[in-house]
């Protein structure tokens, strides 16, 4: 008896050892986990972790490193050569954000399974099928070819192993053990995956689809009014007038009409359409100090680690500071003593559905250019944790990849089946060889030199030196297309719908130092009718564009500071072109006591969507409501059975302005004929309502802070470790863009001169730790809208009160 009691015992324990210790389901192995001598408990660090002077040796490193920690815990690095100096930049960035950094490789790569299992395994399909790392395997050849650049890559990845090789099992970042796994070496390739994961974000919104179901619905006449190539309030990055330096080489003649298939597939996921950006820089005359300034705010998602990491890199012929993203080398978006740089997104047509013919139903031949030409087969091994490897055959033509060859349930709602996709993504660029001459950039020629070597997401890289230039160039391989190319689904059997070459990197859309005293950009289009080539049809609306350019025109002796409020601008000019409007039309007579009080705080706002204001949150629901009213009976994926999507704001405007008996003011789905007092009326009724019953009467709880409820999430959406509900003013398409989810995710500004000065902050911290005091220590700083003065040292040993630690690194 007492033998089976043990035996019992025994069995007992293993069992449970293993649960404990074993992935149960979406549960860390608990055992693990909790341990108090490699478990998350280790992962807490002292508030003065940094307050010390250490010494390390790292093989691999070719002379001595010297790193000073300021209190943001920002490293300035200090190395004798290029290789120590992204090796230290490396390992350094791998200290600080190593989850993140390869979480989100394994993002770009479609290998998200392997971590979590089933559940990501159409997602990490659609990112392969995209040829998200087709395109990065291209991008690394051209980055390897070059010795410059193979020298930074290799250097960096080096350094990031580096670290890796240190860590012990309880110092492993809390996402691996709450996740259970462990961190694979780092490769060059995966800082193209980063590049190429940016260009998903920024340049991967596609309506090709959409519109052509449309134009398949409503015929071109309909499709062209309501979908107008070119806006009627713009105010374009380059201004409408600017001499062309160029000679334009001959654009391709427009084939005729191509009548795409009628597609109804409804996936679900896309690349957000609210990301956005600022960028502007005002020259000399227009500054206090005779010297220009710039600022910058890319707006993107809100996660916590934050996307940016600021880090100061100083070697043999560089000085520079700024942030780069965690995983990629160089600074992305900052300043030396002599110029300063940052970009927004173009947003450019650059992703082409092309509409196949295959021979038969074994798809191994489609039909181009009056031939049948072979179909490449790509197999791609997906590995799942937990369950055997997923074999997945993807398409390749001379196009580019078919996203869905079969019938199936898709992931993203722009993608139609039996398509090849063209992106430039897939191109091979070299944009590390871009950032490295922009850190090492001294003069405007400096600046258009390295720009030639950008390639994808393009970017609006917008510039300005201490010689007292300011410059913009919307910059990017830009295909040579005929006018509308791309707007509708290409015809993939016709050579005449193929892209026909790129447009002249010289030729793209640029001004060098305005008379107008300032450059700036906003995701606007990038220039005017007079450009003569096509760039696409649909960029972000006009509204923060102008809004800056109306604030720079007018400003003079400007500092620092007056750059900084510009950034903070909360004026909506959607809600000040429309809203007069819409009250004229509501009947304040049928309106209850509650809603009447309603509408006269309306008609007493001043159009800025501050946090306590309640009229944003009013007006914001109002609007979007009244937009649906309108258009969702005939553009809805519900009322239609098609993919399809609402016309633009400036053409939505135009007919809520001036086309009051407009055919599409009829809702078809009810019998009675709507107006549009009707539309305005109940929309208007329809935001009070949804107010009261969201938040009680009228009050202080309508406020826009809590109506918006901005959050910022952890980058695995772990719930506690992100910063819920701020205090935030702004919003989409208003010049400070904080939105729910999106935002200003870097704010700086740089006054050049003989001693340049900048400023910055990001909405986070530089330690990718949740146990760390720098996780969020910088996120009030940048919810109240303030500025961090970003320190920018010449020299290892200067003394600066802010910069007490040090770390000396030996080879």
């Amino acid at each position: 008896m007492a033998w089976i009691k043990a035996l019992l015992a025994l069995l007992v324990s293993a069992t449970l050892t293993w649960v404990l210790n074993s992935k149960q389901g979406d549960l860390p192995p608990f055992g693990k986990f909790l341990s108090p001598f490699v478990g998350f408990w280790q992962n807490a660090e002292a508030s003065d972790a940094q307050a010390t002077q250490q010494e390390l040796t790292l093989p691999g490193l070719k002379a001595p490193v010297q790193v000073r920690f300021d209190d943001r815990r920002v490293p300035h690095v200090f190395a004798q050569n290029d290789h120590d100096l992204y090796f230290a930049q490396g390992y350094l960035t791998a200290r600080d954000r190593l989850w993140q950094m390869e979480f989100q490789t394994h993002v770009a790569a479609g290998r998200i399974s392997e971590v979590v299992g089933a559940r990501a395994l159409e997602y990490d399909r659609f990112q392969r099928r995209m040829g998200l790392p087709f395109g990065a395997q291209k991008s690394l050849e051209a980055m390897m070819a070059d010795p410059t650049t193979r020298t930074v890559l290799e250097a960096y990845s080096a350094g990031v192993n580096t670290y890796i090789n240190g860590l012990t099992a309880k110092e492993l970042p809390f996402e691996y053990k709450l996740l259970d796994y462990t961190p694979e070496p780092w490769q060059p390739l995966k800082c193209a995956l980063l590049l190429k994961l940016m260009a998903w974000d920024l340049s991967g919104r596609s309506d090709d689809l959409r519109l052509s179901n449309a134009l398949n619905k409503y015929g071109p006449a309909i499709t062209n009014d309501l979908f107008p190539s070119y806006p009627t309030r713009e105010d374009p990055i380059v201004p409408v007038g600017t001499p062309q330096d160029f000679t334009p080489v001959p654009v391709p003649a427009t084939p005729p009409t191509f009548a795409a298939a009628l597609s109804d597939k409804v996936p679900t996921r896309e690349p957000d359409a609210d990301l956005g950006s600022n960028n502007f820089a005002v020259s000399g005359a227009k500054s206090a100090t005779g010297f220009p300034m710039l600022a910058n705010d890319p707006h993107l998602q809100l996660n916590l680690p934050s996307i940016w990491y600021q880090i100061q890199l100083t070697a043999p012929g560089v000085n520079v500071y700024g942030v780069t993203i965690p995983g990629s080398p160089l600074v992305i978006i900052g300043f030396n003593q002599q110029v300063a740089w940052g970009v927004t997104n173009v947003g450019a047509d650059v992703l082409d559905w092309y509409q196949l013919k295959f021979k038969d139903s074994t798809k191994s031949e489609y039909w181009h250019d009056g031939r049948w030409k072979p179909v490449r087969r790509v197999v791609e091994r997906v590995k799942v944790r937990g369950l055997p490897d997923r074999l997945d055959t993807v398409l390749y033509t001379h196009h580019g990849p078919v996203v869905y060859d079969n019938d199936e349930k898709v992931f993203n709602k722009q993608t139609p089946i039996r398509h090849a996709l063209r992106w430039t993504a897939h191109e091979g660029g070299n944009e590390v060889k871009a950032f490295y001459g922009l850190n090492r950039a001294r003069s405007y020629a400096d600046y258009t030199a390295a720009l030639q070597y950008y390639a994808a997401p393009a970017q609006n890289f917008i510039f300005a030196s201490a010689q007292n230039d300011v410059a913009i160039w919307p910059n990017g391989k830009f295909p040579l297309k005929w006018t509308d190319q791309g707007k509708f689904i290409l015809d993939g059997t016709n050579p005449a719908h193929d892209w026909q070459g790129w447009i002249p990197s010289t030729h793209n859309p640029h001004v060098h130092n305005p008379a107008r005293g300032f450059v700036s950009s906003a995701n606007q289009f990038p220039a005017g009718p007079d450009y003569p080539y096509y760039l696409g049809w649909s960029f972000a609306t006009w509204e923060r564009g102008h809004r800056i350019n109306e604030r720079l025109a007018t400003m003079q002796n400007a500092t620092p500071d007056s750059l900084r409020l510009l950034q903070l601008d909360n004026l909506n000019l959607n809600a000040q072109l429309m809203l007069p409007r819409l009250l004229a039309l509501v009947k304040p007579q049928q309106l209850t006591v509650a809603q009447r009080r309603t509408y006269d705080n309306l008609r007493q706002w001043n159009y800025f969507y501050d946090a306590d204001a309640i009229a944003p949150s009013v007006f914001d629901l109002w609007y979007g409501n009244l937009v649906k009213r309108l258009w969702d009976d005939d553009f809805g994926a519900a009322a239609t059975g098609l993919e399809m999507r609402f016309p633009p704001r400036d053409r939505t405007n135009n007919l809520l302005l001036t086309q009051d008996t407009s055919r599409w003011i009829d809702d078809r789905r009810t019998p009675e004929r709507e107006t549009m007092p009707q539309l305005v009326q109940a929309s208007f009724q329809f935001a009070t309502d949804s107010l009261e019953r969201k938040f009680g009467p009228q009050g202080p709880a309508w406020r826009w802070a809590n109506q918006k409820s901005t959050d910022i999430l952890h980058l695995a959406q772990l719930t506690g470790f992100g910063r819920m509900d701020l205090e935030v003013g702004g919003g989409a398409a208003i010049v400070n863009a904080i939105s729910e989810r999106n935002g200003p995710s870097w704010r700086m500004v740089v006054a050049l001169g003989p001693q340049v000065k900048a400023y910055g902050v990001f909405p986070g911290g530089q330690s990718g730790n949740p146990g760390s005091a720098h996780y969020d220590d910088m996120i009030e700083t940048w919810r109240k809208g303030e500025l961090n003065e970003l320190i920018f040292l010449q020299k290892p040993d200067e003394k600066n009160p802010r910069v007490k630690a040090g770390l000396a690194l030996k080879p």
